[in-house]
């Protein structure tokens, strides 16, 4: 895509969905990217959201929300963005199929949930030696010896990333789901992909040392990077400055016009903090559409004067 789009939304949830719909009914240039099967509604049923008669299962309140949204004039792209740069009056987001997308505006909705392995360890040895997030702590692991554990796009991005600082990256994932594209630079990298298997302990004295896999073999490391699914939005917000609340640091910081600290950047749904309902996700989505929408209409305004 060469030419700048004036609105791009991650994530395909009810706040993407709806910040969508409203961009793109302002006359605007919208793409949104995501996966609904990645949204914590997919597997939901809702009975308590007005208007709606009956129980509805999220999927395929989520399907009809595509639907709406193609047909309103937008572009859906089931694509996991794998960073995210401020470039001239606008910013730009490299998608894990090579892409490579020009916005005037962005608006995260990507959720915030990050996922855990769930095994012994990790808990134990979180913010020593195990980590959820590549591009915040890479440094820290310089000439260290590191894994990355992760089967899609997040966890291939991070140990590519991860061979510009470790003397030594390993990638533990039962089966790759990611482009060819993604995984043609796994091949042509350092990186040592262990595949089909899965870990079963982080284990380690003080520090984590050793992670312990399914199949019996054992890696000794100075470090773990957990990267399930897709990057998170925090993430990638971080990347641009994008302020995160002061008292938790687990949420972006956006007022009532969904506004971040970064002009140009908003924020809907649960990455803005509780209650996590989809009532307060579309509501937001609404005020994030329109809203970017207006900033993008003035960009536009302002170069043409």
């Amino acid at each position: 895509m060469n030419e700048k789009l004036d609105v791009v939304v991650i994530g395909a949830g009810p706040a993407g969905i709806q910040a969508a719909i409203h961009a793109v009914r302002k006359k605007c240039e919208v793409l949104l990217l995501g996966r609904i099967e990645r949204s914590a509604l997919f597997s939901a049923h809702v009975e308590n959201y007005a208007c709606v008669e009956g129980v509805k299962t999220g999927e395929e309140m989520l399907v009809a929300g595509i639907e709406q949204v193609k047909r309103f004039g937008a572009q859906v792209m089931e694509d996991d963005v794998l960073k995210v740069h401020q470039a001239d009056k606008g910013f730009t987001l490299e998608l894990e199929s090579g892409a490579t997308v020009s916005t005037r505006t962005i608006i995260f909705a990507n959720g915030t949930a990050r996922k855990k392995l769930k095994v012994p360890g990790e808990k134990e040895f979180f913010g020593r030696g195990v980590s959820y997030c590549v591009d915040c702590d890479a440094n820290f692991y310089r000439n260290a010896i590191v894994a990355v554990v992760g089967n899609a796009s997040a966890a291939i991005d991070g140990a590519l990333t991860l061979t510009g600082y470790a003397s030594k990256v390993y990638l533990v994932n039962q089966e790759l789901l990611a482009s060819k594209e993604l995984i043609t630079k796994l091949d042509e990298s350092s990186v040592e992909n262990v595949n089909g298997t899965w870990v079963s302990e982080i284990a380690g004295d003080g520090d984590v040392k050793t992670l312990i896999l399914e199949n019996g073999n054992e890696i000794d490391l100075d470090g773990v990077f957990i990267e399930l699914g897709a990057k998170g939005a925090m993430e990638l917000a971080l990347e641009i400055g994008v302020q995160l609340d002061m008292d938790t640091m687990s949420h972006i910081d956006a007022n009532k016009k969904t506004e971040t600290s970064v002009p140009g950047v908003y924020a809907a749904g649960d990455i803005t903090g509780h209650p996590y309902q989809m009532a307060k996700a579309v509501g937001e989505g609404c005020v994030a559409g329109m809203e970017a929408a207006n900033f993008a209409k003035k960009q536009k305004r302002s170069a043409q004067s």
